[in-house]
């Protein structure tokens, strides 16, 4: 009971986690390293030999423009999965976090318990990333330390307003509209594959309001430098804020779910 009740509620996701964290921990290096040769040095390729498109990736190449973005596009996947139909089991089918309920435990620990389960599979996913990007000479840096961090920022910039939504939910129907209309467009045009600049004005002010897009701006920020402090902290604010108001929809979703 001396032990701090945010760390007893993630405890059960460590309990599940120790079942498949093999295939977890291999995933989160063959999955980038997949994306980098079929993207980043396949298409790069062709990218590179454009004479237009030093220019646009502001002399870069093209492989460490794309493999700086998969720090957050990794996790944004990784923790949507987690915060959608892992959250749900929770809630719905499992009925665990109802019998924490039934303890001291509140709400508030809940969800703070929610941001140590969704921070640690971020971090694994980043580190992950992480790791295969320093065996590149074009991404390989000690800014990818700071970048990993930036990982878990984004990760739980993602999972912590979708644990909420989850929260409101008694069945998983709209998961895969989220993913669909949500995710994808996100990781389509949330400037991982060009820069947003590309894209038609209205398109660029809808990146601009996404935490993804300020989680790679920061990461290749801190791998390939370029971004100047008042922007990185910018980006900065963007993250915390998602994970703030998310944190604050959770202890008021799952109130209401919990205790009615």
């Amino acid at each position: 009971m001396s032990t701090p009740a945010a760390v007893r509620v993630a405890y059960r996701d460590w309990l599940i986690y120790r079942q498949v964290w093999r295939s977890n921990v291999v995933g989160a290096f063959v999955q980038p390293m997949l994306y980098l040769l079929g993207v980043g040095l396949g298409i790069g390729t062709l990218v590179d030999d454009n004479a237009g498109s030093t220019v646009i990736l502001e002399g870069t190449s093209y492989f460490a423009f794309y493999a700086t973005a998969l720090i957050g596009t990794t996790t944004m996947f990784n923790t949507t999965q987690e915060a959608l139909w892992s959250t749900m089991d929770g809630f719905a089918w499992g009925n665990a976090y109802r019998a924490m309920v039934a303890t001291p435990i509140d709400p508030r620990d809940i969800a703070a318990g929610f941001v140590l389960r969704f921070g640690a599979r971020a971090a694994i996913a980043s580190s992950g990333v992480a790791i295969v990007l320093a065996l590149f000479d074009d991404t390989r840096s000690l800014g990818l330390i700071p970048a990993a961090l930036v990982g878990v920022l984004c990760g739980l910039a993602f999972a912590m307003p979708l644990a909420a939504w989850t929260a409101s939910r008694t069945l998983p129907d709209s998961f895969s509209a989220v993913l669909r209309f949500g995710i994808i467009p996100m990781f389509l045009f949330g400037g991982a594959f060009y820069p947003i600049e590309q894209l038609p004005n209205v398109l660029q002010v809808i990146a601009w309001a996404t935490p993804l897009f300020h989680a790679i701006e920061l990461s290749r920020g801190a791998v390939l430098g370029g971004t100047n402090a008042g922007m990185a902290l910018v980006h900065l604010v963007v993250l915390i804020a998602y994970i703030g108001v998310g944190w604050f929809a959770c202890v008021k979703t799952i109130r209401r779910r919990l205790w009615p």
